[in-house]
């Protein structure tokens, strides 16, 4: 397995079947867990950049000369994505102070919200996914992971909010 190969299957992880993207998407939650662990939402926020940009070369390699745009063993997108829909966990636990296992249901809200946008590809996600390029297939996650990072939010808020849970 080659450098890009590493990078673009997260180790071997994109080989998993049934449902690849749902692995990736699973295993970025303990990788963004111990990212916060050692360095808050600074050195998430940065490995996410660092993802982003790694994925960006590791599918451009692999998909050179490819018709698939965007195989399925390609799951570095979802770690992406998954990265910036636990921002809205990982920023104010790290502002404030809180244990981020104690907002354990953002982790799962940001989990389920991730996938379904991934899956579904409203609006901008699908416009990015249908580029047909390496950029494509990274934004079409990133997208779904901001959209899943603002569903939290307003889950959260209403949690908090409107029940006063």
């Amino acid at each position: 397995m080659n450098a890009a190969q590493m990078i673009g299957t997260v180790g071997g992880v994109g080989y998993l079947r049934p449902a690849p993207g749902t692995w990736g998407s699973l295993v970025a939650l303990p990788m963004a867990w111990v990212l916060h662990m050692l360095g808050g939402f600074p050195l998430l926020a940065l490995a996410t950049v660092a993802v982003f940009v790694g994925g960006l070369w590791a599918t451009r390699v692999m998909t050179e000369g490819q018709d698939d745009h965007d195989p399925s063993e390609i799951v570095i997108d979802e770690v992406a994505g998954q990265f910036i829909a636990l921002w809205a966990i990982s920023y104010p636990s790290w502002a404030h102070g809180i244990d981020i296992t104690a907002l354990w249901p953002g982790w799962v809200g940001g989990f389920i919200l991730f996938r379904l946008f991934d899956i579904t590809k409203p609006g901008p996600v699908g416009w990015a996914d249908r580029r047909g390029d390496p950029m494509g297939v990274m934004l079409d996650d990133v997208i779904a992971g901001l959209f899943a990072a603002i569903g939290v939010m307003v889950l959260a808020g209403i949690a908090h909010g409107v029940l006063g849970l």
